[in-house]
């Protein structure tokens, strides 16, 4: 659900109309590549360049504290791009959410035992 919000923020917000199909594919992976700075360290091509032998994306190697705190950060960039923050405000913001939210999650036995 927080990928449908996350994508309709920026068709919304960021897709000008008189830009092409190919130039609004480019905004919605530039808006991927900043989820995975924040959260991976690195964009989808970065990642494929180191893991030349896997097949599929970045996320389809998260652990599930990952995919948690990735939906977590959609919500939030959806938020951020709606209240018009520059995308490198944004990642700074959003990679301070990443840090804090998964140092919550792995330090929480509790929530382990329930996200498993």
């Amino acid at each position: 659900m927080n990928y449908q919000i996350h994508t309709d923020a920026i068709k919304e917000n960021l897709i000008p109309p008189e830009i092409t199909k190919q130039q609004s594919n480019f905004v919605y992976a530039s808006e991927a590549d900043l989820l995975n700075v924040a959260l991976f360290g690195l964009t989808a091509k970065e990642w494929r360049d180191i893991n030349p032998d896997k097949k599929g994306n970045i996320s389809d190697f998260a652990i599930i504290e990952q995919l948690v705190v990735l939906s977590n950060m959609e919500s939030i960039n959806a938020l951020l791009i709606q209240q018009g923050l520059p995308q490198n405000d944004r990642l700074t913001q959003l990679n301070k959410v990443a840090m804090t939210q998964m140092r919550s999650l792995l330090d929480n036995k509790a929530i382990l035992k329930k996200l498993k």
